[in-house]
């Protein structure tokens, strides 16, 4: 099995790891978002404490270094002291094409002898898009479990799914519509460059005609510290990756988490909807 080699070691000593073995191609409107809330609310968020998740299949080697980033950024989630990828062929393009880096590459690799303390198989073909709700990251339900549920702000952003695909896929389903009347969409790029790429592309005119407000680029109201905040008695439901009581700036809110997909669809109706089903 792919998942069975490699560990860390630390003063020689090997280190126990969860690894995830995924296989499958994943459904429309599913991703890698869909898949590390659906690892986190397997194994609980303190189902990796003091360890380390590492992922492999086939369905890894084929995802972007962005999809890599949202399971490494939300491992810590499940209480993980990391999240790690083996390096290939894609971390490669990524350094070269887009970190433009000229130096020796160094790639790291699992250890051939290593025993891993678990595997988890998971088919992502089987996959339905994913909804943490509040106020814990592991309490993970499929999105029509609480399709309907009213919602007042949409986030689109942050260091889980600020990225250019994501704010592509939220393009995609707004263009030529209206965010609903009384919901509030707010879309943060990642970075500069992934801002000024989305403008480039268009992607920044598709989301503000349709409604949204498109933000400097941060962390956003993530932290409850940035324009969003919420009120008292409102939900939001965010691409972020965090929804405990008081994390968007108000204990008497409520924070659900999602992917850009689930997010867009939900702005144009103003509750949780199933993107496969159309807005």
């Amino acid at each position: 099995m792919d998942a069975v080699r490699g560990s860390l070691r630390t003063d020689g000593r090997r280190v126990a790891i969860h690894p995830a073995d995924v296989r499958g191609r994943f459904k429309p409107f599913v991703g890698a978002k869909d898949l590390i809330l659906h690892l986190i609310g397997r194994i609980s968020a303190e189902g990796a404490n003091f360890r380390a998740l590492e992922f492999h299949g086939e369905t890894i080697r084929r995802m972007s270094t962005s999809g890599r980033l949202v399971l490494c950024n939300m491992s810590v989630e499940a209480g993980a002291t990391a999240g790690i990828v083996p390096a290939d062929a894609e971390t490669v393009r990524y350094l070269r094409e887009v970190a433009h880096s000229s130096e020796p590459l160094d790639l790291v690799h699992p250890d051939d002898d290593a025993v891993y303390e678990r595997t988890i198989e998971i088919d992502a073909a089987g996959l339905a898009p994913q909804v943490a709700c509040p106020h814990t990251v592991d309490n993970v339900k499929p999105v029509d479990a609480v399709a309907g549920t009213k919602v007042q702000q949409i986030v689109i952003g942050s260091c889980t799914n600020g990225r250019l695909d994501d704010i592509a896929a939220a393009a995609q389903i707004l263009k030529g519509k209206k965010v609903a009347k009384g919901t509030r969409m707010l879309v943060f790029p990642a970075s500069g460059r992934i801002f000024q790429e989305a403008m480039e592309k268009g992607y920044v005119s598709d989301l503000m005609k349709a409604g949204a407000v498109v933000m400097n680029s941060g962390c956003g109201p993530c932290l409850g510290v940035h324009e969003g905040a919420l009120g008292d008695g409102e939900v939001a439901l965010s691409t972020t990756n965090r929804n405990f009581k008081g994390r968007m700036g108000n204990p008497n809110s409520e924070v659900y988490l999602c992917s850009p997909e689930v997010a867009a669809a939900s702005a144009l109706t103003g509750v949780i909807t199933d993107p496969r089903k159309g807005a």
